[in-house]
């Protein structure tokens, strides 16, 4: 599987690290919600089709990433950096689907 890294290019994923679910909330930190904590912490979904992932590229440039990913197929259909336009990954999924 290749991931398109914005800064090296596209590098074989054991350059790579998953670090998670990109569509979880994190609650506020400063919230007392029990529930919400254990939730946000032990709750996973395991969808079948695009997903959006964070990744780093640990054996590179380091740089966080967003990656929209088929989980049947492992076909990544978008990768950009986690900290620009959020959004841009979502509309991508969403149009994929239209």
């Amino acid at each position: 599987m290749l991931i398109t890294c914005p800064y090296c290019g596209p590098r074989d994923v054991i350059e790579f690290t998953y670090q998670g679910d990109g569509n979880r909330q994190r609650p506020q930190p400063s919230s007392q919600d029990l529930d919400a904590w254990n939730a946000y912490v032990y709750d996973r979904l395991n969808p079948a089709g695009d997903h959006n992932e964070i990744w780093q590229h640990s054996g590179g440039c380091r740089a966080h990433l967003r990656v929209v990913r088929n989980t049947l197929t492992h076909e990544i259909s978008s990768s950009g950096f986690a900290r620009g336009d959020h959004k841009a990954a979502a509309r991508h999924k969403s149009e994929a689907k239209s």
